[in-house]
């Protein structure tokens, strides 16, 4: 990306397993033009060895705070303002807690507390590291401060338990980076909604109606739609994805409150229908657990509201696009084309989702349904498909703008 050239970031590699991967987030930052300089910790050398990322970034790594060279010239200063952007990743739970508390005794927690430049930081510990009070408290003083972040993701960690706690991949953290540093933002101005996820029905305390959905493709579009500079917010129902950078999310589980949190949203420019919503819930949900008895429980289902077209049949404060998905097994085109009549928006993408593949996988193949045409845009990751769409959105608003 053009926008990234001849600029530098200044990345914080603290102590943990995941601080493999920030060889890879160089690697991959460098890919896209941006200079890297290194700091790496005492604990982050136990991981990985200055060598490394000194070859990687092909620059000098800094890691004592009381070098006689680098402190002659104040090197903790020099280093957090040559810098456009700081990113620590992995960030610990103990770096976390330094910054929140105000505490600099390292060079990563003094150039932390000197820095006037955004702050990104990539969380990476055990889940019960990550779930405890402190570590909670820190990060709700960090965003407070302003400090942006990217993950953590939930699944297998190191340490052998499963559980959010992981470090976001490269690709989530380069599009962070991109997110905060970019300037070509032809959406300026605009306010996007996007839902994304499942919505879980409750059947009773204990018991839901849901859906396969894994949010990676809805997440990826608000991710994308704040990347060109649109005020997003994110309606989303339970998901493993973490928020996206620079977005404002909105936690949901029900169809019922998604729609209440898309309406108090609006008015928006766009809004974007990726969530798989429920189409029934249980008529009347039970107060206690159902026991499990001779006979099953007749439950009785009552159709939920329609988001898509209750957005794109609104009389005031309808957005000036209005974009559905349809996720079809069969007949897939025709299945697409009677959804966008129906529902009264403006696109609709369609998808195959026979035989499941699609859901929770990082690529996929869509139909493009417009009043003009059905394009068919070729097998790519769904963060291509979310920047591809998200640069027609800018396209269509520019030309409404004119």
């Amino acid at each position: 990306m053009d926008i990234l050239m001849a600029r530098r970031i200044l990345l914080i590699v603290a102590g943990g397993i995941a601080a493999y991967k920030s060889l890879e987030l160089i690697r991959r930052v460098r890919d896209q033009g941006l200079a890297v300089r290194a700091v790496l910790t005492e604990a982050g050398a136990q991981f990985v060895t200055p060598l490394s990322l000194a070859t990687l970034s092909g620059d000098r790594v800094y890691s004592d705070l009381f070098s006689l060279t680098d402190e002659h010239e104040v090197g903790h200063i020099r280093l957090s303002r040559e810098a456009e952007l700081v990113v620590v990743a992995p960030a610990t739970a103990n770096l976390m807690a330094k910054l929140a508390g105000g505490i600099a005794d390292d060079i990563a927690s003094t150039v932390l507390l000197a820095t006037d430049k955004p702050v990104l930081m990539a969380p990476a510990m055990n889940v019960e590291m990550w779930r405890h009070p402190a570590t909670q408290r820190a990060l709700a003083r960090l965003k407070t401060d302003g400090v942006r972040f990217v993950g953590p993701e939930a699944g297998d960690l190191a340490c052998g338990e499963v559980g959010a706690g992981r470090m976001a991949e490269p690709a989530a953290i380069v599009a962070a980076i991109d997110t905060l540093l970019s300037t070509e933002r032809p959406l300026d101005g605009r306010r996007a909604l996007v839902t994304s996820g499942p919505t879980r029905e409750p059947i009773d305390p204990v018991r839901y109606v849901s859906n396969r959905s894994s949010g990676k493709q809805g997440h990826a579009i608000a991710g994308a739609l704040a990347r060109l500079g649109a005020e997003t917010t994110l309606v989303t129902g339970p998901t493993a994805e973490p928020d996206p950078a620079a977005v404002h999310a909105i936690h949901i589980e029900t169809a019922a409150e998604m729609l209440a949190a898309c309406e108090a949203a609006l008015p928006a420019d766009v809004a974007v229908c990726a969530a798989a919503v429920a189409d029934w819930r249980v008529a009347e949900a039970g107060i206690h657990k159902l026991k499990k008895g001779l006979n099953a429980p007749r439950l009785t289902l009552i159709e939920n509201p329609d988001i898509l077209a209750t957005l794109a049949r609104r009389v005031t404060d309808r957005p000036r696009l209005v974009i559905g998905f349809a996720a079809e097994t069969e007949d897939l085109l025709a299945a697409a084309h009677a959804k966008h009549e129906r529902k009264g928006c403006d696109w609709i993408v369609a998808n195959d989702v026979a035989g499941g593949e699609a859901f929770g996988s990082d690529d996929n193949a869509v139909h493009l349904i417009t009043a003009e045409a059905a394009e068919l845009w070729p097998r790519m990751t769904k963060i291509a498909i979310a920047e591809r769409l998200a640069d027609r959105v800018a396209s269509a608003l520019g030309e409404s703008r004119d």
